[in-house]
């Protein structure tokens, strides 16, 4: 977790806490339902990735291998991916250009963007993976 991907899981769970933060800050709104929605997804985004995160940082996935972690990683990037980026555009058209709700948005936006990037790594390592358990799988046959 030391490398690139760590440190976009860190960057996943950051601006997913600066997101949820920013929507908190919000005392009054109508129509409510955007921003009730983009509180759900950061809040959700931020506690599933922070499990995974630490999951990862202290090595527990090797410890419980009935779990293709690699692929319960895919679908959590790519859920987030979809939600941030449906939630961020729901709170840019409903919002009363209040300085929270904006800068809500714009974390959603990046949020969105770090996930996405993830699932594009996910994605490659899964096929990766999938390719080697393919072949090895050729080989049992040929012997």
């Amino acid at each position: 977790m030391r490398g690139p991907v760590g440190l976009l899981k860190v960057a996943q769970v950051v601006l997913a806490l600066i997101s949820f933060i920013c929507i908190e800050t919000i005392m009054e709104c109508s129509p409510c339902e955007g921003l009730y929605f983009f509180e759900f997804v950061s809040c959700s985004a931020l506690v599933v990735t922070g499990v995974l995160l630490l999951v990862f940082s202290l090595n527990l996935h090797s410890r419980i291998p009935q779990i293709n972690w690699n692929t319960t990683d895919l679908v959590n990037t790519g859920i987030c991916t979809v939600f941030f980026f449906i939630a961020s555009i729901v709170l840019a058209a409903l919002n009363h250009k209040k300085g929270a709700e904006i800068a809500a948005v714009i974390f959603g936006f990046l949020a969105t963007a770090a996930y996405a990037v993830n699932s594009f790594l996910a994605v490659k390592n899964w096929r990766s993976t999938n390719r080697q358990q393919n072949m090895r799988q050729t080989s049992d046959y040929i012997r």
